[in-house]
């Protein structure tokens, strides 16, 4: 998927969320928020039992929490149905950031494969996680991997990416290509086990609840190889989180998605910022996440720098 929003309050934002410093996890997690119509909430927790209720883990939600995430889901989908399967339909406008985004991701990507997995010969799979009409696949994946799945819920978005990219009859036996093509939602989605090496995860974690991102990640890390790694890569909200009311959606902080990620068990391998987008927008960050702990790793970091509240996905 993919997308910008405009916020109509960059001030009221800011100063909002910049009311607490405290990192610690329970901090993070009740750090104060604000959604796109410029409501503030004192706690991400305040936020989720408003939109889809409470369920205390290893319990059945009750009806309400059931209906209110079923209309959160629903309120998203909608919203991406109407909008025009092209670059520029996906990016929300912003389709010229396509090869800033491209680049950026490739210089992310490429150390971490000859790292991970050397440079000898290996047959490399990778995983789409909300691949749109296929933007990433064809730009990027397939220069890497030897065979890319897809998986995203809006049919006409999955139906784009299918027509542009499944392998013709006469296509080379040894070309690298798009093989499964999934429409499914992430909080649905289980992926093979053992089949990927890279579980490529860009502008579309937000549309999950906390909950359901932890259960998420928790099933997708059955689906890595040996070495395997995810990649995530999103705009992230200065402190606190961001709603979207349009396409319900989060925006979270940096230090909210390093706490949900070691709550997945995962450890952060690298991280780098996303150069060469527009002022206007939030920052984009990349974390490269494993699930064995890394003896030591290049943890980069971008400059703090203050940006316009709009947020491409």
């Amino acid at each position: 998927m993919g997308m910008l929003d405009r916020s109509k309050s960059n001030t009221q934002r800011i100063s909002y969320c910049r009311r607490r410093r405290d990192t610690s996890p329970q901090a993070v997690m009740d750090a104060a928020g604000l959604d796109s119509e410029g409501r503030g909430f004192t706690s991400a927790s305040e936020m989720w039992r408003e939109q889809i209720g409470t369920r205390d883990e290893g319990t059945e939600e009750d009806n309400d929490s059931r209906s209110k995430r079923h209309e959160w889901y629903q309120k998203g989908i909608a919203y991406w149905q109407g909008v025009d399967a092209s670059v520029d339909g996906v990016l929300g406008g912003y389709g010229h950031v396509n090869d800033a985004d491209v680049k950026g991701s490739e210089a992310f990507l490429k150390p971490l494969l000859l790292d991970r997995f050397g440079s000898g010969a290996r047959r490399l799979v990778a995983l789409d996680c909300g691949s749109g009409i296929g933007r990433v696949t064809k730009n990027l994946l397939l220069k890497f991997f030897n065979e890319v799945d897809l998986v995203e819920p809006v049919s006409h978005f999955l139906e784009t990416a299918r027509e542009k990219l499944a392998p013709e009859e006469h296509m080379e036996i040894s070309a690298n290509k798009a093989v499964n093509f999934y429409c499914v939602p992430l909080q649905e989605f289980t992926p093979e086990a053992g089949r990927y090496d890279v579980i490529w995860v860009q502008w579309c974690i937000g549309q999950l609840p906390d909950d359901d991102f932890l259960s998420f990640f928790k099933r997708a890390r059955v689906g890595l190889k040996p070495n395997g790694f995810f990649v995530v890569k999103e705009n992230t909200a200065r402190n606190g989180f961001v709603l979207d009311k349009a396409d319900n959606s989060i925006t979270r902080s940096d230090l909210y998605f390093k706490e949900l990620f070691k709550q997945c068990g995962l450890h952060l391998y690298h991280t780098q910022d996303q150069k060469g987008f527009p002022e206007e927008l939030f920052p984009v960050k990349m974390y490269a996440l494993v699930t064995d702990k890394p003896k030591g790793c290049n943890r980069g970091r971008g400059k703090s720098r203050h940006h316009k509240p709009a947020v491409i996905r």
